[in-house]
């Protein structure tokens, strides 16, 4: 059974930055995509970033593009989400997801697609 773990989350200032990790175990064969989500209250869960073979392809969030930063490490079980130049708006819980896919079309912001989630880590930003 696969287990995602996030952490890294924490409070910081408008305009700061966060690096938060989600660490994998459990697999047998190690997920060919990686998501990020974050959920804040009363909305929407929403997809934030998402990595396709170490990198090979990547997807951002228009809300997040030129600010966050999606990567893996080598061993494929470590995944990071280096947020920078944080805004109130992105205050949320953020989960971590793993997927299997056949192609990195599929590999988004559709939660539908993932089969593992972590348990969360919150991010609050303060103005």
């Amino acid at each position: 059974q696969v287990q995602l773990v996030e952490s890294g989350g924490g409070s910081v200032q408008a305009g700061g930055s966060l690096r938060l990790s989600c660490a994998a175990s459990g697999y047998r064969y190690s997920p060919n995509c990686m998501g990020w989500f974050r959920q804040a209250p009363g909305k929407e869960r929403e997809g934030v970033a998402s990595i396709y073979a170490n990198g090979a392809f990547t997807y951002y969030a228009d809300s997040v593009k030129g600010r966050f930063t999606v990567s893996q490490d080598s061993a494929k079980d470590t995944v990071f989400l280096q947020m920078n130049s944080l805004k109130p708006e992105d205050t949320a819980m953020y989960y971590c997801a793993a997927a299997m896919v056949v192609g990195p079309s599929r590999c988004s912001g559709a939660s539908e697609r993932y089969s593992f989630w972590g348990q969360g880590t919150q991010v609050t930003v303060d103005s």
